[in-house]
C-alpha cells in the first residue's frame, strides 16, 4: 500500500484569495494545449495561424468549463444543487463532467468554425490531438482534491484517501490521467502525425477516450448520489462512454469511406 500524498488544495493564498491546485491544473492544460496547437499550425499546409490557435484554445477553455459544470449538474447531481444553488459557482470544490465539458467544447468549436470560416471537423481534427494534455492535468486536479476515487482493492499501490474510510482503494485517478491523459495523447498526436482523411483523428480520439474510460469505470467508484445504474455494475459514466465509442467507429469508416470513393472516383477519370 502507498501512503496518499495529502497535498493541501490551496496551492497559493493571498490574503482572502486562494489559488486551487484543481483550478491550476486547468491552467497547465490550456496553456499546455495552445503551445501544442502552435506546433501544429506550423507543420506545412497545416492552414493555421498562432492567432487562430489562441483563439481557438480561448473558445476551448470557455466551452470545457461552462460545459463541465452544466454536465455535472445536469448530469450527476441535479437535486444537490437545486437545494443550493451557490455551490454551482464553487467549482475549486470539483464537480467537473468530461462529458458535459466535450458537448461544450464541441458547441464552442462550431462558433469558432464560423467565424474563422473552417468547417466543424476541420477544427476538431486539429484539436483532438492536443486535448488529451488537458484531460491528464484535470485528472491529477481530481487526485489532489481527494476526490472521484476507486473501489477498495488490495494492489500494492492502492492508497487510503481522506474521507474515503479505512480500506486502501484503486487511486483512479491516476489511472484516469495516465489512460485519457499520457496515452490517449500518444495514439492521437502519432495518428495525425501523417495526413488523414477529414474526420479520421476526431473519430480516433473519440473512440480511445470513450474505451479507456469505460474500463477506469469497473474500478472507480460511482458518484454515490446515483450508485450504480444497472445489473450491479453500469455507472453513468459507462452509459455517457458507450455514444462516444459508437461515433468514433461511425467517423473513422466515414473518414476512410469518403477516401476510398474518392480515389476509385480519381481512378476512373
Amino acid at each position: 500500500m502507498l501512503a496518499y500524498p495529502e497535498i493541501d488544495p490551496v496551492a497559493l493564498q493571498l490574503g482572502p484569495l486562494k489559488i486551487h491546485w484543481y483550478g491550476l491544473t486547468y491552467l497547465i492544460g490550456f496553456a499546455a494545449a495552445w503551445w501544442l496547437g502552435r506546433l501544429r499550425a506550423q507543420r506545412p499546409h497545416s492552414g493555421w495561424t498562432a492567432q487562430q490557435v489562441g483563439d481557438l484554445v480561448f473558445y476551448g477553455a470557455l466551452g470545457v468549463v461552462l460545459g463541465g459544470r452544466i454536465g455535472y449538474i445536469l448530469f450527476y447531481d441535479f437535486a444537490t444543487y437545486m437545494e443550493n444553488p451557490i455551490r454551482i459557482l464553487q467549482v475549486w470544490q470539483g464537480g467537473m463532467s468530461f462529458h458535459g465539458g466535450l458537448i461544450g467544447l464541441l458547441i464552442a468549436m462550431w462558433f469558432f468554425g464560423r467565424r474563422y470560416d473552417k468547417t466543424f471537423f476541420e477544427v476538431t481534427d486539429f484539436l483532438a490531438p492536443i486535448a488529451p494534455v488537458g484531460l491528464g492535468a484535470g485528472r491529477i486536479g481530481n487526485f489532489i482534491n481527494g476526490e472521484l476515487w476507486g473501489k477498495v482493492s488490495d494492489v500494492p499501490w492502492a492508497m487510503v484517501f481522506p474521507g474515503a474510510g479505512p480500506l486502501p482503494r484503486h487511486p483512479s485517478q491516476l489511472y484516469e490521467s495516465f489512460l485519457e491523459g499520457a496515452v490517449l495523447f500518444v495514439i492521437v498526436w502519432l495518428f495525425s502525425s501523417k495526413p488523414r482523411p477529414i474526420r479520421a483523428v476526431s473519430g480516433m480520439f473519440l473512440f480511445f477516450y470513450g474505451v479507456f474510460r469505460f474500463l477506469v469505470e469497473f474500478v472507480r467508484m460511482p458518484d454515490p448520489q446515483l450508485g450504480y445504474l444497472a445489473f450491479g455494475w453500469v455507472t453513468m459514466g459507462q452509459i455517457l462512454s458507450l455514444p462516444m465509442i459508437v461515433a468514433g467507429l461511425i467517423l473513422l469508416w466515414l473518414a476512410y469511406r469518403n477516401r476510398a470513393a474518392s480515389v476509385k472516383t480519381a481512378g476512373t477519370e
